[in-house]
């Protein structure tokens, strides 16, 4: 049985499997010059290059969005306790 390509691209996506290391984990996480998304180092996909100014505005509206969500912003106090009446016919 022929081994099979630890890396490469199955219909537009990247995909590899070789044992990252350290070096290669930083590297591929940082580089300038290159668009915000950049090529998994370990994996399939892709992954924000923190390199460029978009992943940070991207990471920064995902904080925003999940601070959100855990109760940084109180809304109505009574909005959840109001009883809801459902009519099913």
């Amino acid at each position: 049985m022929a081994d099979k390509p630890q890396s490469g691209e199955l219909f537009g996506v990247p995909y590899n499997f070789e044992r990252p290391s350290v070096r290669r984990m930083l590297s591929s996480y940082w580089q300038p010059g290159d668009s915000m998304l950049v090529e998994k180092p370990f994996g399939i996909g892709y992954s924000l290059n923190l390199a460029n100014w978009r992943s940070w505005v991207v990471l920064a509206v995902v904080g925003a969005l999940v601070w959100q969500e855990q109760g940084g912003i109180e809304e109505e106090p009574d909005a959840e306790d109001e009883a809801v009446e459902v009519v099913v016919d």
